[in-house]
């Protein structure tokens, strides 16, 4: 699973998922990628879920880029705790996620069986994807 090494802050306040991505927008270093259509926080599972499912489907001789990292924590208060005494303990991490951007950029593979991966990676996914092409 991914995480960060180290953060300045434990904590992190929720935020707001508002506006489209005007940063990694595009393919940068593949010649397919899998785009997010709709925002939503993805946890670390759900990414190593999404490079599982295109490592399975495409066998050997792939390269894959990982377009999103999980930096922000999530918190969670322990079950049957009374309200107040403050914010709960990191549990997991999620990536950001806003409109148009990439979550993963495939290269040295044929466009059917991409097709085939990025398919794969949606059923993992929470949120709507497509697939794009240079």
């Amino acid at each position: 699973m991914l995480s960060p090494k180290k953060t300045k802050y434990r904590k992190q306040h929720r935020g707001r998922l508002k506006g489209a991505c005007s940063r990694g927008n595009r393919i940068s270093f593949g010649k397919f990628a899998i785009q997010a259509l709709e925002p939503a926080w993805i946890t670390s599972g759900q990414i190593e879920a999404g490079r599982r499912a295109i490592t399975r489907t495409t066998r050997r001789g792939i390269k894959i880029w990982i377009r999103i990292f999980p930096d922000k924590p999530i918190t969670k208060k322990p079950a049957d705790t009374r309200m107040g005494s403050g914010k709960g303990d990191p549990k997991f991490w999620v990536a950001v996620v806003k409109p148009g951007r990439m979550l993963y950029e495939m290269g040295r593979i044929s466009e059917s069986v991409a097709r085939k991966a990025a398919q794969n990676v949606a059923y993992k996914m929470c949120l709507h994807t497509r697939f794009v092409k240079i």
